[in-house]
């Protein structure tokens, strides 16, 4: 489970990041980053629509992406917002395993856009 500081609750901070931030595709995930500049810590957030799957499943699968951003939450700057959000054919099996790719490459994409 993510610490309460490291979570983003509110709607206008899924809106600037969803809408203002870098985006990064994969076959599962969309995951976006937004840097507020600010010296916080950086917090995370998700978006797990019902084509998902049923209740069981995207409780499943929050745990899974949840435990793997807790990982990855020191390497994202100082007041980074990230969220991430599953597509419809999300992959259950290797979620951590795509986060783990997707985030470097997030990070390396919103350095060569500043």
């Amino acid at each position: 489970m993510l610490p309460r500081s490291a979570r983003l609750t509110s709607p206008n901070d899924f809106s600037r990041t969803t809408k203002s931030g870098f985006r990064f595709t994969s076959s599962s995930l969309v995951t976006y980053l937004y840097l507020t500049g600010e010296n916080t810590p950086a917090r995370a957030g998700l978006i797990i629509s019902k084509s998902t799957g049923g209740s069981v499943v995207r409780h499943a699968v929050a745990r899974q992406l949840r435990h793997g951003l807790r990982a990855h939450l020191e390497t994202l700057p100082k007041g980074a917002l990230i969220v991430v959000r599953t597509l419809p054919s999300t992959n259950r099996s290797g979620l951590q395993k795509e986060l783990s790719k997707v985030i470097p490459q997030l990070l390396s994409k919103s350095k060569v856009s500043q």
